[in-house]
């Protein structure tokens, strides 16, 4: 089944046209208010619409209020192992909200996918994903295997005396968002896999170790350790940028109050 992107207006519109354009499973609705400036199917009412598409596709992502969603979609809602995954994106593209189906449904992975095109900040306020407080940064040469990536994760873990159970993601830069081996290695650790924006990584005022070389090859300060920071909040660092298997690895506990 395919995904649906639903807004209601022209500033929803220029991040929904953005979203589609990366994700070729996913068909366009624009409220009829919006001019006609962009190839999308139209509607006049969100409620109807919802009604309509509920249960034609297997993920809606709307981007509009979070109450206009609640209010179209509750008298839809059956059961969590039926019904679609919902995600939630504010029209300034901030912030991507797992709002129904979460971890069953695959709203989670949806809410991830949706953040990491967008550069937005993933929401999942499922039980199970916010037990498990550490993410592992990973930084990695062009066109490196999945093995020693899987390696270098395991060899970190056992460093900090943590278990894969306890990670709730692994996080590299977008530059790295194209590399398969990264992502056939977050898919063997059955890890969501998070990219940080490249501007964010510049801009943080976190304090990480920078490195001369990743500088001078990807124009970063570093990627391990910040990525490592910045994909969760209130983190801090457990194990800094260790080379492992020839792929730099960090790990950072999350929520230390």
């Amino acid at each position: 089944m395919r995904l649906a992107i639903i807004t209601l207006s022209a500033e929803g519109a220029r991040v929904a046209v953005r979203l589609a354009r990366q994700m070729p499973d996913a068909d366009l609705y624009i409220h009829s208010v919006v001019p006609r400036k962009q190839r999308a199917k139209r509607f006049s009412s969100v409620v109807a619409l919802s009604r309509q598409i509920f249960c034609r596709y297997a993920g809606l992502v709307y981007i509009c209020p979070c109450g206009v969603v609640v209010r179209a979609i509750a008298p839809l809602v059956q059961h969590k192992l039926s019904d679609p995954a919902v995600v939630v994106l504010d029209v300034g593209a901030r912030f991507a909200i797992s709002l129904l189906s979460g971890h069953e449904g695959g709203a989670n992975a949806l809410a991830l996918r949706v953040a990491n095109i967008l550069g937005a900040e993933p929401v999942v306020t499922t039980t199970t994903e916010a037990a498990r407080n550490l993410i592992v940064g990973v930084g990695c040469r062009r066109g490196a295997a999945s093995e020693p990536i899987v390696a270098a994760v395991h060899a970190a873990l056992r460093k900090v005396g943590a278990r894969p159970e306890q990670v709730r993601l692994l996080a590299s830069a977008d530059i790295k968002s194209q590399e398969a081996g990264l992502i056939e290695a977050a898919a063997q650790l059955g890890l969501s896999l998070r990219f940080i924006p490249s501007d964010e990584i510049r801009s943080t005022p976190k304090k990480f170790g920078r490195s001369r070389f990743v500088k001078s090859k990807v124009n970063l300060p570093a990627v391990a350790e910040p990525c490592a920071l910045l994909a969760g909040r209130r983190t801090q660092l457990i194990l800094p940028k260790t080379i492992l298997n020839g792929v730099t690895v960090a790990v950072a506990r999350e929520n230390c109050l």
